[in-house]
């Protein structure tokens, strides 16, 4: 039997788990995801995933490549795959790539959504995916503060001080911040992230939103190059991977 490249796109609650990478004593993503696949296939595997989301952030389209020695029809892999899985994780997509299929270098975009609450009321049913912040944010300001993050720029400010990456540029295709009711969603698409980056600009637009900050502020934060010029990051559980999108 042949070994067969396989691409799995990947859903997940991540509020119970450290995180998608393997660690020693936490559980993880990938962590549940290699056991399970293993001893699927009667054999070790590894899960290489195409994003390491922190802890307590969840995905509606994580991408993952795993290469397994097995007769398992690939149309069955997925449905396999997650009756072995505990609930808060699903395999919704199963795919055979070929050998050379970089998952990494061939990403051409990944969307994230971050979700917050601005209600009164805590939403319990909710609370483990968005940041519950009962007040009035101005979202004409904050779309306006977005739109001033697209495009081809140094985003060191944005990145956590443990991102130790030489390089900090990276490209925003788009960055929307929209409401329905008392919901608030912030969409950020690029070519790639640096470390809490997302959150780093949640919690700053969340700044303007409340008046502290004019959207121009923006211009400011990118030109310091300096994590602390930046707004507090925004709790991990509002963040969710919406999807890798391919080349």
């Amino acid at each position: 039997m042949a070994v067969r490249n396989i691409k799995l796109t990947v859903v997940y609650d991540g509020s119970a788990y450290h995180g998608w990478q393997i660690q020693p004593g936490q559980r993880t993503i990938q962590g549940v995801l290699t056991e399970v696949i293993s001893n699927l296939v009667g054999s070790e595997v590894t899960v290489f995933g195409a994003s390491r989301t922190d802890a307590g952030v969840s995905a509606l389209g994580q991408v993952a490549l795993v290469q397994i020695d097995s007769a398992i029809p690939v149309e069955n892999l997925a449905r396999a795959i997650t009756g072995r899985l505990p609930a808060d994780i699903a395999a919704a997509e199963a795919v055979e790539v070929p050998q050379g299929f970089d998952l990494i270098g061939a990403v051409k975009s990944k969307l994230y959504r971050y979700t917050i609450f601005t209600g009164q009321l805590r939403p319990v049913l909710q609370i483990r995916h968005c940041w519950h912040l009962p007040t009035k944010l101005d979202v004409t300001a904050m779309a306006e503060a977005a739109k001033m993050l697209v495009g081809k720029k140094n985003f060191k400010s944005f990145a956590s001080a443990a991102d130790k990456r030489e390089n900090s540029v990276r490209t925003i295709l788009r960055c929307d911040v929209t409401c329905e009711d008392d919901w608030m969603y912030v969409d950020v698409e690029g070519d790639g992230f640096l470390y809490n980056m997302v959150r780093n600009i949640v919690g700053t637009l969340v700044e303007v939103g409340i008046g502290r900050w004019k959207p121009e502020k923006i211009n400011e934060i990118l030109e310091a190059k300096d994590r602390t010029a930046a707004g507090p990051i925004a709790p991990a559980a509002g963040l969710c991977l919406m999807c890798v999108k391919y080349a």
